[in-house]
């Protein structure tokens, strides 16, 4: 038997770490502004840091017998963090920001960190997804050409098949790397239709060259030349003959001087007759259905009975639809244990979906909660009351709760209220006078009691109330469905 004591030894070399006295190492880091040299222990660095003693092997040392390491590219608040992984094996992310995450993550594995970069990105994976999803052009560049995080790979190539104009509408798109943006064209399930796709590998190659012409017009042989160059790897890419003949003509003849001119003819000529053998090679068209999962694959909190239940209360059924007749598909568009709970993850990633279901599980008591809005979440509003008649809310059958519950709207002035983009930071879905509502004051649905199900008869919008209780109650999960008719 033995007896371990790391958390004293942890703290002993954490008091190492701020003792000047014996050591002979200096790292100085970031640039001029922001520049702070600490000190560190050869000896200490040897063991815990290969990376680092490298680097010290090769330096000379000074009259005093210091070596001195210079990292101008790593940020004092990143560097302090490293150290006190490198003397007391504790890191503390609790009030870090998804950047200062990622980038911590970035320089583990740099500094030969495999445990610490891999804990990181599973961290960022599990409770940052949203930044995650909408810094795609930044985290996948990163990481795109190294053969270590495989997780976050794993994780944006979902990404690429759910939502693909978060890729090519971001901001960032036009700085993608090359490689990255190659191994997205080469994808047979990117949903997105081909002249589109056209389109946007356009806008990346002129972007690469910001000498062209903004009027097409003006374009000399060189220019060209120039675009086609830059494409030469993702021009093969496009599946030219699944595009429409007026696409072709409208959106690709201009730029028909960057293809091949047997590529060209062969375009020409499959649009004429389609029939006619071709001398180019032929791409095969990419997937654009969308694969009907079982519902336990799509849902943790819903079960395929909730499914037939809410699908005929959207129909307004009198009677339950069977297992074997549900006419909807619900298709997940956001999950919190996947996406985030914070309340602009909902408005950023549910802006623009109509007929949609929110269904949220209640911590401590797990009932489940939630409403139907049959209009589009639009967060560009300046906060607005929306009228509707069809919209309802919910509570669900579960142990606790024999019968379901289903409250419609009897007053559609304000059936659902739409916050403003800065009440979009606390406030998520609203129906009524807060007779369902997410909120959070700390930007996260699951650590405070800011949702509820408040019912007062005078000044209720929806007919009855669906919680015993008009109690404030924190989450611990919650979903979207966009509701999507089956095709016969």
């Amino acid at each position: 038997m033995s007896f371990k004591f790391f958390d004293k030894l942890s703290q002993d070399f954490l008091e190492l770490l701020n003792d000047e006295k014996e050591y002979n190492v200096v790292i100085e880091v970031d640039k001029e502004g922001n520049k702070k040299s600490f000190t560190a222990h050869s000896v200490v660095i040897r063991y815990r840091s290969p990376y680092l003693y490298k680097e010290l092997e090769n330096l000379p040392t000074n009259k005093n017998h210091i070596k001195t390491i210079i990292k101008p590219n790593i940020s004092v608040q990143i560097f302090e963090i490293i150290l006190k992984y490198i003397y007391g094996g504790i890191v503390n992310i609790e009030y870090k920001d998804a950047k200062t995450i990622y980038e911590l993550m970035i320089i583990a594995n740099e500094f030969e960190f495999k445990e610490l970069s891999r804990k990181l990105e599973g961290y960022l994976i599990e409770s940052k997804a949203y930044w995650l999803h909408t810094n795609f052009s930044l985290v996948y560049y990163s990481i795109f050409d190294d053969n270590v995080f495989k997780g976050l790979k794993r994780f944006y190539n979902d990404i690429i098949v759910k939502y693909p104009n978060s890729i090519f509408e971001s901001k960032d798109f036009t700085s993608l790397q090359e490689t990255a943006l190659i191994s997205i064209l080469e994808r047979d399930d990117l949903k997105v239709k081909e002249i589109k796709i056209w389109d946007y590998v356009i806008k990346w190659g002129i972007a690469q060259n910001p000498t062209l012409p903004a009027d097409l017009k003006e374009w000399s042989k060189e220019n060209f030349e120039a675009l086609k160059i830059t494409l030469h790897q993702c021009l093969p890419l496009i599946r030219y003959f699944h595009i429409p003949d007026e696409d072709i003509f409208k959106k690709i003849k201009p730029y028909e001087k960057i293809l091949e001119e047997q590529l060209w003819n062969d375009i020409i000529q499959h649009s004429i007759d389609s029939n006619k053998p071709i001398n180019s090679l032929v791409l095969p068209a990419r997937t654009f259905s969308n694969p009907v999962f079982p519902l336990r694959t799509i849902s943790n909190i819903i079960s395929k009975e909730h499914v037939a239940e809410l699908s005929s209360w959207i129909d307004q059924k009198s009677t339950i639809y069977s297992l074997s007749n549900i006419p909807y598909e619900f298709q997940l568009i956001l999950r919190g244990s996947r996406d985030g709970f914070n309340s602009k993850t909902f408005w950023n990633m549910c802006n623009g979906y109509s007929g949609t279901i929110v269904v949220a599980k209640i911590a401590e008591t797990d009932e489940i909660v939630g409403g139907y809005n049959p209009l589009a979440w639009d967060n560009s509003t300046s906060g607005i009351p929306m009228k509707t008649k069809d919209s309802f809310i919910f509570s669900l059958e579960n142990d606790d709760l024999q019968d379901s519950i289903i409250s419609r709207v009897t007053n559609s002035d304000k059936a659902l209220y739409y916050s403003d983009s800065n009440d979009q930071n606390s406030y998520g879905p609203e129906f009524g006078n807060c007779e369902f509502i997410m909120k959070s004051d700390v930007s996260d649905f699951t650590q405070d009691k800011g949702c509820q199900c408040l019912h007062l008869l005078r000044d209720a919008y929806y007919e009855k109330p669906i919680r015993k209780t008009n109690a404030v109650y924190s989450i611990v999960d919650y979903e979207v469905f966009k509701i999507v008719k089956k095709q016969i």
